[in-house]
């Protein structure tokens, strides 16, 4: 086996947990992209683990190119053990934590909509269902139903997922929304879409082209902003807009308290409706459980209230 020697570090701290993993799922997809999707961090997130855990090891594990991540000899005989490892955590933790609890229902939904939504939301569900345990998980990825402890889930789209049965919940828009001090900091009044064009224009990572349809929309297709900052979720941008960093284009269903509360505006009318909307998705080959049947009829109740 030839050894790719690195230099050792002063620490002699043993690999964390999180290192390893990310070398087992780099190791299987042999792309720093695929891998990161996994792992949902980003590529240069997941490459500094990488190098994090080659540096305490002494050893290369990949050898990198534009083709992707090659194994090194050492990463070929490291891998199967590390990634059996890991294999053998989940097979356990499903011993101890199995899918369908009694009692219990895991949903999954984008974490802007968890926190924006339904999370003001839930303590009416445990008043009215206190015998339920909600768990909520967040993600971006669509919920493999088959390997994932997911029961149901709260997405946005057209509502067409295979092997799903959907119900439609709340429709999308999105308009310009900022903190009420924010056009008077030195910035011009917010009389006319065009106004814009002295601001600062907020959005999500997720979703880059919000800001050029909502122009297309107000007959302003070439407009150029003076600024523009990206954040990896909405919720960033909306955290940014309540602290008058500049204006975000958001959905004003997620918005509601802070416009409730005066810590946003909506300056302009023009809320744009999209193609999207937010569907509760459950798998169409598992039986539907109690705690599944309440949760959609609450579900269903609160959403009808919000129209």
């Amino acid at each position: 086996m030839h050894i790719h020697p690195v230099s050792r570090p002063a620490s002699s701290r043993n690999p964390s947990l999180n290192a390893l993993r990310a070398f087992a799922i780099a190791g299987s997809h042999r792309t720093l992209h695929a891998a990161a999707a996994e792992l949902f961090v980003t590529p240069s997130a997941l490459s500094h683990q990488i190098r994090r855990l080659e540096e305490q090891l002494g050893v290369k594990l990949f050898v990198r190119s534009r083709q992707g991540l090659t194994l090194t000899g050492t990463g070929k005989a490291l891998h199967p053990k590390v990634a059996a490892v890991f294999t053998q955590l989940e097979e356990a933790l499903r011993i101890v934590q199995p899918a369908n609890h009694p009692g219990t229902l895991t949903v999954s939904m984008l974490s802007t909509f968890a926190m924006r939504w339904f999370i003001p939301r839930l303590y009416r569900f445990q008043q009215q269902y206190p015998d339920i345990k909600l768990r909520i998980s967040t993600s971006i990825e669509l919920v493999d139903f088959e390997q994932e402890d997911v029961d149901c889930a709260i997405r946005s789209g057209q509502g067409v997922w295979s092997g799903t049965q959907t119900i439609r919940l709340l429709d999308e828009q999105f308009t310009p929304v900022c903190s009420p001090s924010l056009p008077t900091q030195d910035n011009p009044p917010l009389s006319r879409p065009s106004d814009l064009a002295g601001y600062t224009l907020l959005h999500s990572k997720l979703r880059p082209d919000d800001w050029q349809e909502w122009f297309a929309a107000v007959g302003l297709s070439t407009f150029t902003p003076r600024r523009e900052q990206e954040f990896e979720t909405r919720n960033f941008a909306i955290a940014a807009a309540i602290r008058g960093l500049g204006v975000a284009i958001i959905d004003p269903l997620l918005v509601q308290e802070a416009l409730q509360d005066g810590l946003l505006i909506q300056p302009f009318t023009q809320a744009l409706p999209t193609r999207s909307a937010y569907y509760l998705v459950w798998p169409t080959n598992r039986e539907e459980s109690k705690e599944l049947s309440v949760f959609k009829v609450w579900l269903i109740a609160e959403a009808t209230a919000n129209t």
